[in-house]
């Protein structure tokens, strides 16, 4: 562990054994909360033990948000009902030209579009 950044909260390192490889992953866990690199350990290994690759719907869409550039996304404004304020919003092309969408609502073709093409096919993986 390193030192604490704010408050309880610090990075942790994990060296892992992997189909048989040492793997090396860092995080970062609130230590006060009872087992908190227990569970980041745990979740981990369930990732990355999957024996094929895949992707759940929730981590597709946080690949979306990560790669799409800050001009092309956002959060919902005060121009938008109030049980949808805050929420991430990104700008997709609908057949009649640029639409804004919460991220939440993309559909599984515009999900397809926005990924890059070497995680477009893969299959999608049961949410633990």
């Amino acid at each position: 562990m390193s030192e604490f950044l704010s408050g309880s909260v610090t990075s942790v390192f994990f060296t892992i054994q992997i189909d048989g490889r040492a793997r090396c992953f860092h995080g970062y866990c609130d230590l006060s909360y009872s087992g908190s690199p227990d569970r980041m350990r745990a979740a981990i290994i369930a990732r990355e033990s999957r024996p094929v690759r895949a992707m759940t719907r929730e981590e597709r869409l946080e690949h979306i948000w990560s790669i799409t550039h800050e001009d092309y996304r956002g959060y919902a404004g005060p121009s938008l009902p109030a049980q949808v304020r805050g929420k991430r919003t990104v700008l997709c092309y609908g057949g009649s030209g640029t639409i804004l969408k919460l991220l939440d609502e993309l559909t599984d073709a515009e999900i397809c579009a926005k990924l890059p093409v070497h995680l477009r096919h893969l299959p999608e993986a049961n949410a633990a």
